[in-house]
């Protein structure tokens, strides 16, 4: 059969047709099938927002504490009688600041410890904070407990206020301070009632060398130390002030000088009296000193007169050793049994004699 060329055109028309509607039915979406695409942007981004779940909101973040608290063990397992340092140290927020009462040494408790001293110290931090230190300075003196324990404390802080004083303020709050736990370590035996001191062991000899080096060293301290001692003698009497020795000419005025004013005295009254044969005993020891070479300030009446046997003396020394005798009866006597005036010048005038002896 021949084609003419209209059919063969009808032809090719209707294949291009069936392959056409095969693909569209072919890229058309099924039940169950993959969603069509989002015509747009916008829609893309509405519909993903539905696929997302929502998220809870951040929480904001949690304010400071008013009162930061650390706290600080130097060691954590002691010997008898070891130190031991228990530091505080609590940061305080602007305006505020912590009772100095709560965290005292009488507020410690502990249990096999005891405290020996306690110090305090403020000092300014960052952002204008305060930071207050507390050291505790502890030690033991059982050997019976495991575990010594510092328990834990409560200290009361306060918001200070312009001309408003601690004692008036009202407690802001409290804050916690942990304790501690110090480990006791010992050489000795545990559980035990008694502890027998360890003296059954005898010392052990020491050698020869040793035994000769004792009374060596001792002989040596010694020659170091003799030396010393002539050199601090010696300073010693540099520094001593010298008494200046007077001359007889200076002894002899100054006694002319102060029988005039015993002459001058009043021997009427019975002071008077009194004090005239005062300076009169003075000035007769003081003349057995200075030219007799007698010790007549620290001599008795009665130990006068076997001083200066021996002495050659215008004066006796019975006279003398009776007229110390009258001085020291005046001096002593009642008002009633002083000697009479008549007497007192007599005395006055056996002075003179005696001070004139040479």
């Amino acid at each position: 059969m021949r084609w003419t060329g209209a059919a063969m055109m009808v032809v090719m028309s209707a294949a291009l047709s069936a392959a056409a509607s095969v693909a569209a039915a072919q890229s058309a979406p099924q039940d169950g099938g993959v969603p069509k695409a989002p015509a747009s942007r916008a829609a893309a981004q509405k519909q993903d927002a539905k696929q997302k779940p929502a998220q809870a909101p951040t929480p904001p973040p949690a304010a400071p504490a008013e009162v930061q608290v650390r706290t600080l063990l130097d060691r954590t397992a002691v010997w008898v009688a070891d130190p031991v340092t228990y530091t505080v140290t609590l940061t305080c927020a602007p305006g505020i600041d912590v009772l100095d009462d709560d965290l005292s040494r009488d507020k410690v408790k502990l249990d096999g410890l005891e405290i020996t001293g306690t110090e305090s110290a403020r000092d300014a931090g960052p952002n204008n904070t305060t930071i207050r230190t507390f050291t505790y300075h502890l030690t033991t003196y059982h050997v019976d407990q495991r575990a010594l324990t510092i328990a834990p404390m409560t200290a009361r802080y306060f918001r200070k206020r312009p001309g408003q004083g601690i004692e008036n303020a009202t407690p802001a709050g409290e804050v916690q301070i942990p304790g501690a736990v110090v480990a006791f370590r010992s050489t000795l035996p545990e559980d035990q009632e008694n502890y027998p001191l360890r003296d059954s062991r005898l010392s052990g000899a020491r050698s020869r060398l040793m035994a000769a080096a004792q009374p060596i060293g001792t002989s040596l301290v010694l020659i170091a130390i003799v030396p010393a001692m002539f050199w601090m003698v010696g300073l010693v009497r540099e520094r001593r002030p010298k008494k200046e020795r007077r001359s007889i000419r200076q002894v002899q005025q100054e006694e002319r000088i102060s029988l005039d004013a015993v002459r001058a005295i009043d021997v009427t009254t019975p002071d008077g009296r009194r004090e005239a044969y005062t300076k009169i005993n003075t000035l007769v020891r003081d003349h057995l000193r200075d030219v007799c070479g007698v010790p007549g300030p620290s001599l008795t009446a009665a130990e006068v007169e076997p001083a200066l046997a021996g002495r050659p003396m215008r004066v006796p020394a019975e006279t003398v050793a009776a007229l110390l005798a009258a001085c020291e009866t005046a001096r002593y006597a009642p008002p009633a049994a002083l000697p009479a005036p008549d007497l007192c010048r007599d005395a006055i005038e056996q002075a003179a004699q005696v001070l004139a002896a040479r």
